[in-house]
């Protein structure tokens, strides 16, 4: 079974597809982005350092969580 990994620049490819948009960045790394899933508002905070960093576990699982969005579109 491949697993649950991903850098933030794939992260933030998937959300791009699912139709999330950002919503505000505060100059620095820290951004929010909205989307629409299953007919109800999701928001999900990403802060990063290096876009190509990938992001750990714990992180990427409450990312998710956020989103709405199926694990399965972040398994490698």
């Amino acid at each position: 079974m491949p697993r649950l990994k991903c850098t933030y620049r794939e992260f933030l490819a998937i959300l791009d597809q699912c139709r999330f948009e950002m919503i505000r960045h505060d100059g620095g790394s820290h951004r929010r982005y909205r989307g629409i899933v299953a007919g109800t508002v999701r928001l999900v905070d990403i802060a990063y350092h290096a876009i190509g960093d990938e992001i750990p576990r714990g992180t990427l699982e409450s990312m998710i969580r956020q989103s709405g969005l199926n694990k399965r579109l972040f398994r490698k």
